[in-house]
């Protein structure tokens, strides 16, 4: 300390210096802050490499696999007491044939049984109307052989009316006409008998196909307490409605099912096509044909490129809470799987346009500063934004221009959260880029 200077000249010459230092550290913090455009360094920041090259405009949309063609497994008409006792398990691969739900057949069975009794008993009562009706016949073919020879005798007998007495050959004329009248109503006699015959045979031969159709009947329906798939597919059985839609779950082993109800629904694995929504912005660039990739959540590794096959001309409304409306696109898979199955969820990406030799750098290496777009590059000092144009965006992937093919690019935009770190420090003031 200076002993020659008084207290108030060394106070005063305190407060100068430590004006001196407030002002040197508001202009170092004010140099510091004034920094927009670069990074204090670019160590340890993730980068990627721009690189040049097709870049491919997509739509995305998110769905699930659905089947293009299904057939129905229904439950039998004119069948009693349906009542499910064995079904294929959920999921199931089926062929055309294999069986897919049996009924409880003992009904019909019992009944089959008598029907077949009573068949039987019918086609027992016609053979013997036949056999009888054929001795009938028989006795009156030998009842007319005889009196046709009688006749023939008396014949014979009234021959001799010239060398016989009057009465003797009246007599023999007289035995004639009657053998012949016997004749003629052994005949009537026998076609009496053999219209009674076939009536009472085509009566019993009536029963019997009675009989018969209801056997019939019967075995048809035993057989379609069996049902089999009409085709192949994976089965997928419907909701039981029959407790009420509160209550409604899948068909299953003990349930009673009503005549000509939908108890399955086999899609056919051919006709898979992944069903994704579209929103309204985006209807507009999608045509028919384009080319779709689809990844699906189950089977990330394997993506199926195929081509987009329908959309939807109307907005449908989705069963979800809140409830929004969509277009519906459709994309084929381009290939077979057997492990695919109808509900697994995936995406599609829909590819609406190509840009040619341009710069693609990743989605997130875009920034935005001032309200325009930057990409963050090395440079002498450390990072440093560069402007850029956007070309195309995808939710991966920016088509740019501005930077050369294998720039390195930030993924990470350090010099904005510095700026926010350096003007929280400063009392809540930022500075802004020149």
């Amino acid at each position: 300390m200076n002993p020659g200077l008084s207290n108030p000249q060394r106070r005063r010459r305190n407060v100068m210096a430590g004006a001196a230092a407030v002002v040197a550290a508001a202009a170092g913090l004010i140099f510091f802050l004034t920094r927009p455009t670069q990074a204090t360094t670019g160590a340890g920041v993730p980068t990627a490499t721009a690189r040049r090259g097709e870049f491919q405009v997509i739509v995305t949309s998110r769905g699930e696999l659905v089947a293009n063609k299904s057939v129905q497994v229904t439950a039998p008409l004119n069948v009693p007491n349906l009542q499910i006792v064995w079904m294929a398990e959920q999921g199931a691969a089926v062929r055309p044939g294999d069986i897919v739900v049996k009924f409880d057949a003992s009904g019909a069975e019992r009944q089959l049984k008598e029907y077949e009794a009573s068949l039987a008993q019918a086609q027992a009562t016609l053979d013997q109307a036949i056999a009888e009706g054929g001795i009938s016949a028989e006795q009156d073919k030998l009842d007319l052989a005889a009196m046709k020879q009688d006749s023939e005798r008396a014949r014979l007998e009234a021959t001799k009316k010239d060398i016989v007495s009057v009465i003797q050959a009246e007599e023999n004329r007289i035995d004639l006409g009657l053998s012949l009248e016997k004749v003629t109503v052994q005949k009537a006699t026998m076609e009496h008998n053999l219209a009674s015959t076939r009536s009472k045979i085509g009566s019993l031969e009536s029963q019997r196909k009675k009989a018969q159709d209801l056997v019939d009947v019967t075995r048809e329906r035993v057989a379609r307490t069996i049902v089999k798939a009409p085709s192949a597919g994976v089965v997928n059985y419907l909701m039981n409605f029959s407790q009420g839609w509160m209550n409604a779950k899948p068909f299953k082993i003990g349930d009673n099912v009503w005549a000509g109800s939908a108890i399955a629904e086999i899609p056919d694995l051919r006709t898979l096509q992944l069903k994704g929504k579209v929103e309204e912005i985006d209807r507009g660039k999608l045509l028919l044909g384009q080319n779709v990739r689809i990844l699906l959540d189950p089977f990330p590794e394997k993506p199926f490129t195929g081509a987009l096959a329908a959309i939807s001309p109307l907005t449908e409304q989705s069963f979800e809470f809140p409830p929004t409306r969509s277009f519906r696109a459709y994309g084929s898979l381009g290939a077979n799987d057997n492990r695919l199955r109808p509900g697994m969820n995936g995406r599609m990406d829909i590819t609406v346009d190509r840009l040619r030799d341009v710069v693609s750098v990743p989605a997130k290496a875009v920034f935005a500063h001032d309200g325009r777009p930057v990409v963050l590059v090395s440079g002498k000092q450390g990072l440093k934004s560069v402007r850029v144009e956007v070309l195309a965006r995808n939710p991966d992937e920016v088509a740019i221009s501005g930077i050369e093919a294998g720039t390195q690019v930030a993924l990470i935009d350090t010099i904005t959260a510095e700026r926010n770190k350096n003007a929280s420090k400063g009392g809540g003031f930022e500075v802004k880029a020149r």
